[in-house]
């Protein structure tokens, strides 16, 4: 008999990806679906006041109201199969629940922020106004805190900033620069993003009221990936990011399908062992506002450099 694994082991797997997770305040499940891989967001926009006349009448206004369907298309999947023998001559170590918790800490969560990070770039890069590329030696302590003003003061993000909404997530230099900026006068503490306990530990800060967050581990923070098999930056055309902004209240990662299944030895026809069975479908989307439908809620800073693959993937190429 299948066994679903993520309900035997469910909350193991929630305090992983709590505990690894930048991007966690963006996860949401409160979605209505419309279909298999869809669902809707509802655009309204409505004319303004006119003056009124004191001979009678009212003054008509207009409305428009539109149903956008949004679709989840990163679809992922992977299983693995333990040999009874190894989970016997590893005494148990090579288990599946084992397996589980390193493919979710190693694999699983630092692709979900790599996908966020990527997505939410190459939609501001089309915006304009809300993209910048910087050369990273360009930084210095003297300037980076004006900088970073600036980008929260950006297009209309300062609306999505006076609702508490929007959150900043730098490179790790960046914030050392801020350590050392005279300007900066706020506390650099290191901490947990996520409440309750659970949440990755990072410097943060923040900055007119604008959560900081730094990214340690660099591998995730990118404009673009390969996602053919894991995660990749691009060799020649991914260029590291810098700062990145995004408001709570516009964009939001959408889990759709996380299934786990374990299957013991005899209930399959892989082999003689146990099976694992993951597949997650989601997808990070960035909503327009209400006022004119155009999104205003994300910023990119990048480097002016791309990404060099390291000689052993060279080399395996």
């Amino acid at each position: 008999m299948a066994l679903n694994y993520a309900e035997v082991w469910a909350p193991d797997l929630l305090e992983t990806l709590m505990d690894g997770c930048y991007t966690s305040p963006f996860i949401t499940n409160n979605v209505k679906w419309l279909s298999a891989k869809t669902f809707h967001f509802t655009q309204m926009s409505t004319s303004g006041y006119k003056a009124h006349s004191r001979n009678g009448g009212w003054n008509k206004g207009t409305y428009v109201q539109e149903d956008v369907p949004f679709t989840v298309t990163h679809d992922r999947d992977i299983q693995f199969l333990v040999d009874k023998a190894d989970v016997d001559e590893t005494n148990q170590t090579a288990s599946i629940k084992n397996i589980s918790k390193v493919f979710h800490e190693t694999q699983q969560v630092p692709e979900i922020d790599a996908y966020f990070f990527s997505k939410v770039a190459t939609e501001a890069q089309k915006l304009d106004g809300y993209h910048s590329s910087t050369a990273k030696a360009t930084y210095t302590k003297d300037n980076v805190f004006s900088k970073l003003k600036g980008y929260i003061a950006a297009g209309k993000l300062k609306r999505h900033k006076s609702k508490g909404a929007l959150i900043m997530y730098v490179a790790p230099f960046i914030m050392d620069l801020l350590e050392l900026s005279t300007e900066f006068q706020r506390k650099i503490e290191q901490t947990q993003i996520s409440e309750s306990g659970l949440g990755i530990e990072t410097r943060i800060t923040d900055i007119d009221g604008v959560s900081i967050i730094e990214v340690l581990e660099d591998d995730r923070f990118y404009d673009k990936f390969d996602f053919t098999d894991g995660f990749k930056p691009v060799a020649s055309t991914s260029h590291p990011i810098n700062v990145l902004l995004a408001s709570l209240k516009a964009v939001k990662t959408v889990p759709k399908i996380a299934s786990i299944y374990y299957f013991a030895p005899g209930s399959h026809t892989e082999g003689d062992g146990w099976l694992y069975q993951d597949r997650s479908l989601s997808d990070t989307f960035i909503f327009p506002n209400g006022k004119d439908n155009k999104i205003d809620s994300i910023y990119v800073d990048v480097d002016t450099a791309t990404y060099t693959a390291p000689e052993e993937d060279e080399e395996s190429t």
